[in-house]
């Protein structure tokens, strides 16, 4: 069988901070020709996972996309003399857990609602196309906050409702890298819980309140991340992208508008760039919030 892993890269946006991006790769596809999350969603919008190494130990963010590509950072970080490996999850989302069978043996922390997620969705991603079996679960848990020390490092896991209602983001408030997971994006956010769009431009305000620095979120330009990141206003273009969409959703007009054209104003000053695959996401986030309107 192919490697699903063949056009990972391997990038050190900071010393001990590697990032494992893979996708937007132009005419190809991993698992099939039919509409899967795959194919459709991480790969072809680009993702990227994280992990940080101090001398032995390494804690991954996300276990990415698949076996292919969690055996691929396992072994990047075992050939750096990596023997002690801990795992958090970002979210119960296909593309950040499917490589957890790979770290099994490896504590594995989410927060609370993160394993609840898991626990109700199990069927639904075991059956998927592709399909996530088995569905390995976290092995310890925590409610809104928890520190974790490496080596020198301290590192916080901080519990915010955006994107979906467990995100947890990775932060190291000494240098102000934020690991974002899937609470922002570049070119915009994916909204997969449109009947909690106002909690989760609520949190992006808190986000946004954390002294931060740089961004490394896990869908984003492969560039961007290999340089060192997004700056804070990656936040604040997220927001007012759904807090715009929100008041125009009954608007006729938003049918005849390109993403492109939507968002204008962002791209022009630098605050996002654009991706034209994140047209077919903002066309499923107007379905999304018209579906819960017309509830």
């Amino acid at each position: 069988m192919p490697n699903l892993a063949e056009t990972l890269s391997i990038l050190e946006p900071y010393p001990g901070i590697y990032a494992y991006y893979d996708g937007r790769v132009a005419g190809r596809r991993l698992h099939s020709g039919a509409e899967n999350w795959l194919d459709d969603g991480a790969y072809k919008l680009g993702t990227a996972t994280y992990s940080l190494v101090e001398g032995s130990e390494a804690i991954v963010y996300d276990t990415h996309m698949s076996l292919d590509h969690a055996s691929a950072i396992r072994a990047h970080l075992a050939g750096l003399g990596v023997t002690k490996f801990r795992v958090v999850l970002s979210h119960w989302h296909t593309d950040h857990v499917a490589g957890n069978a790979v770290f099994a043996d490896c504590e594995i922390i989410a927060n609370r609602l993160t394993v609840e997620a898991l626990h109700a969705n199990r069927q639904k991603l075991e059956a998927g196309d592709p399909p996530i079996k088995p569905v390995v679960m976290p092995t310890r848990t925590f409610v809104d906050r928890l520190v974790l020390t490496l080596g020198s490092r301290t590192i916080e896991l901080l519990q915010f409702d955006i994107h979906s209602a467990d995100g947890t983001v990775l932060f190291l408030r000494d240098a102000g890298i934020l690991f974002a997971g899937d609470t922002v994006e570049d070119t915009i956010t994916y909204i997969s819980e449109p009947e909690y769009i106002a909690n989760h431009i609520r949190d992006l305000d808190r986000l946004a309140g954390l002294p931060i620095q740089k961004i490394l979120p896990d869908h984003g330009s492969r560039d961007v991340i290999a340089a060192g990141g997004y700056p804070p206003s990656l936040i604040a273009a997220n927001r007012d992208y759904l807090a715009r969409l929100t008041a125009a959703i009954d608007d006729p007009a938003l049918d005849g508008q390109s993403l492109q054209q939507f968002v204008a104003d962002d791209i022009a000053s630098g605050r996002v760039g654009y991706f034209a695959p994140y047209e077919d996401v903002h066309r499923a986030n107007i379905a999304a919030l018209r579906g819960v309107a017309g509830a």
